[in-house]
C-alpha cells in the first residue's frame, strides 16, 4: 500500500484514479490546482504523484521545477496530460518526471507506470551505498545490472573532484565531474546508463526497454534528449 497524490483539475480524472488507485489498495490524495499540491506534499509526502501538465493557476511542469529547485522531488513523479507535445514531455523528463502519460490513460499502462514509480521510490528510499574507495588505478573489475567486465582504469581525483571510468568495452572514458550541477551530472549517468545497455543488448529497443523498466515510446523521448543515438549500438552482422 502506497501514499499516492492525485493533481488534476478535472474532477472525472480525480474520481476516476481515486478509485482505481484505491481499488489497488493504495490511500490517494486529491488535489485540484498546484495550491492544493503543495500543501498535500508538505503534509502528507506521498510516495508517489500523479500531475496533470495543464491546469489553470500553476501548469504541471512549472510545479515540478518548483519542487526540484527547492530540494522537494524527493518522491517519483508521473506527468499526465491529453494535450501535451513531444517537447512538453521531454523537458518534464529532463527536470526529473518518472514518466509521461497521454490521456486518456488506459488502465493498464496507469497500473504499470504506478507499479514502476513505487519500484523506483523504494530504490531511492536505500540506505546509501558505502563510501566510494580510492583506487590506484589498477584494471578492475565491476559488476553493473548483472553484467560482469573489465572496466579501463577508474579513480577519484580529490584534487579534481571527478570520477573517471569506462562504462564497457572500446568505449570512450566517460567523465563525471562533482562540479557539475547535479540536473547536468545525472544527464551524464543516464547517457553512460542507456549506453551500456544498448551496447549489451546490441542495439534492440525491445530489450532496452524491459532491461530498464521503461516504455519504449518514453525510452525513445529519453534518448532523444540525451543525445544517444540507438542505430549506431546495432548489430551489423559481424
Amino acid at each position: 500500500m502506497a501514499n499516492i497524490l492525485v493533481v488534476d483539475d478535472e474532477m472525472g480524472i480525480r474520481e476516476l484514479l481515486s478509485e482505481i488507485l484505491g481499488d489497488e489498495g493504495h490511500v490517494v490524495q486529491l488535489a485540484e490546482n498546484a495550491q492544493q499540491a503543495r500543501a498535500a506534499r508538505l503534509e502528507a509526502r506521498p510516495d508517489l504523484v500523479l500531475l496533470d501538465i495543464w491546469m489553470p493557476d500553476t501548469d504541471g511542469v512549472t510545479l515540478l521545477k518548483e519542487w526540484q529547485r527547492d530540494g522537494m522531488l524527493t518522491m517519483p513523479v508521473i506527468m499526465m496530460s491529453g494535450h501535451a507535445t513531444i517537447d512538453t514531455a521531454v523537458e518534464a523528463t529532463r527536470i526529473g518526471a518518472l514518466n509521461f502519460l497521454e490521456k486518456p490513460i488506459a488502465l493498464q499502462k496507469l497500473l504499470k507506470a504506478v507499479q514502476q514509480g513505487l519500484t523506483r521510490g523504494t530504490e531511492l528510499a536505500r540506505p546509501a551505498a558505502p563510501p566510494m574507495r580510492v583506487l590506484s588505478g589498477d584494471t578492475h573489475a565491476n559488476t553493473m545490472m548483472g553484467n560482469t567486465f573489465t572496466a579501463a582504469p577508474a579513480m577519484y581525483d580529490a584534487r579534481q573532484s571527478s570520477l573517471v571510468a569506462a562504462p564497457f568495452d572500446n568505449s570512450p572514458f566517460a567523465k563525471l565531474s562533482f562540479e557539475l550541477p547535479l540536473r547536468e551530472a545525472r544527464d551524464a549517468f543516464e547517457r553512460i546508463y542507456f549506453e551500456f545497455h544498448l551496447h549489451q543488448e546490441g542495439g534492440s529497443m525491445t530489450r532496452v526497454a524491459e532491461k530498464t523498466g521503461l516504455e519504449r515510446t518514453h525510452l525513445y523521448r529519453k534518448l532523444k534528449q540525451l543525445g544517444v543515438e540507438s542505430v549506431k549500438y546495432a548489430k551489423r552482422g559481424e
